[in-house]
Parts: structure tokens; C-alpha cells; sequence
């Protein structure tokens, strides 16, 4: 029954992605994204998020890959499952789950089976149950099926996701802003983020 207004859940996004733009510009894959992993400023609507418990994170350098297992089941890239190599796209993917959980209330690839969640992580299309995607934006379910691409070398990178129509749906104004004050894009990048189409 966890449920998160749709406007709620781009900033919280949003955030994120912020966090993970600066992350990525310095190598740092946190590699164990989720719920756990956020903490909010203070009680209040206005909260920040906080992304915590690096434990697991790693420096990727930009030609770099990774091979060892880490993170959270329901939230692990299939490319980690399949014990590929991988980069910083798969905090990507957990961008998506994290979306996709905030959006509807419940984690795309779930089941009480450990090894029936790895399964439709490596092989099932994303489940967008119209019963409950029918009431979110169209540009959501993009979103969310554009950072749950298994070809990681498909799925949305952060800077793409930044400027993605579902981040700019709601009060662009305001995300500027924080943008702007965040200076965690570079003056030079800052007009890509905030370009409108």
C-alpha cells in the first residue's frame, strides 16, 4: 500500500539522479541503490534525499568494467545476474526499479523464489500491469522502461534521464533551480539539462 504522488516521485528521482551525475563524473558507481540506501533531510514535503551506505561502490574509470556480484536482489542489473561485465549503467537500472516502485507501490521483478526474480530480471519483458499503470503518466512508464532496458548499452544514461520528458513534466521552473544551486553540473553542461524541447 506504499504509495508516492507521481509529482513526488520525480523529484525524488530527480535527486537522485543529481547524486548519481555527480557520482558517475567522478567514477563512483554506488552499485546498491533502494530504498534502504535514502535517507530524507528532515520530515518535512520539502525533504532532500541523501544516498548512503557506499559499502559497495566502486571506482569504474570510463573504459572500465566490473565483473564481481554485488547488491540487492529485486534491484540487481541483469547484466550482474548474468556475470557480464559491467559499468555504471547499472545504477541505471536500479534508477528504473526505484521509478517504477515509487510510481506503483510494488517492484517490477518480485516473487517469494530467489531464483524466479532472477529470472525475469535476465529474460521477462518489464510487467506494466494496466490496473495500475493506467494511472500514471505515459511519460512515467517511458522512463521506466527506458532505464529497465537489459542491453545496458541501451538503457538511459543519467545525463539522458535528466533531460527526459517525465523528469521535465512536472514544474521544470523549480528543477532548474535546484539544478542551478545544486553546482553539481558543471555551467557548461547546464544548459543540456535544461534545454526544452
Amino acid at each position: 500500500k506504499f504509495k508516492i504522488p507521481e509529482k513526488k516521485a520525480v523529484t525524488y528521482i530527480h535527486q537522485i539522479l543529481l547524486a548519481l551525475c555527480y557520482l558517475h563524473e567522478y567514477g563512483i558507481t554506488h552499485r546498491d541503490l533502494k530504498p534502504e540506501n535514502i535517507l530524507m533531510s528532515d520530515k518535512s514535503d520539502e525533504a532532500q534525499l541523501k544516498l548512503i551506505d557506499f559499502g559497495l561502490s566502486k571506482i569504474i574509470g570510463p573504459n572500465e568494467t566490473c565483473t564481481e556480484p554485488y547488491g540487492t536482489l529485486s534491484y540487481v542489473a541483469p547484466e550482474v545476474l548474468m556475470e557480464r561485465p559491467y559499468n555504471k549503467q547499472v545504477d541505471m537500472w536500479t534508477v528504473g526499479v526505484m521509478a517504477y516502485l515509487f510510481c506503483v507501490g510494488f517492484l517490477p521483478f518480485d516473487h517469494r523464489d530467489e531464483r524466479e526474480i532472477a529470472k525475469q530480471t535476465m529474460c521477462d519483458p518489464t510487467p506494466f500491469p494496466s490496473a495500475y499503470w493506467n494511472k500514471v503518466s505515459s511519460e512515467a512508464k517511458l522512463f521506466v522502461d527506458a532505464c529497465l532496458h537489459k542491453n545496458p548499452t541501451k538503457r538511459l544514461t543519467v545525463k539522458e534521464a535528466l533531460v527526459h520528458p517525465w523528469i521535465k513534466k512536472f514544474d521544470e521552473g523549480a528543477i532548474v533551480e535546484k539544478r542551478r544551486q545544486s553546482k553539481l553540473i558543471k555551467e557548461s553542461d547546464f544548459e543540456l539539462f535544461t534545454k526544452k524541447d
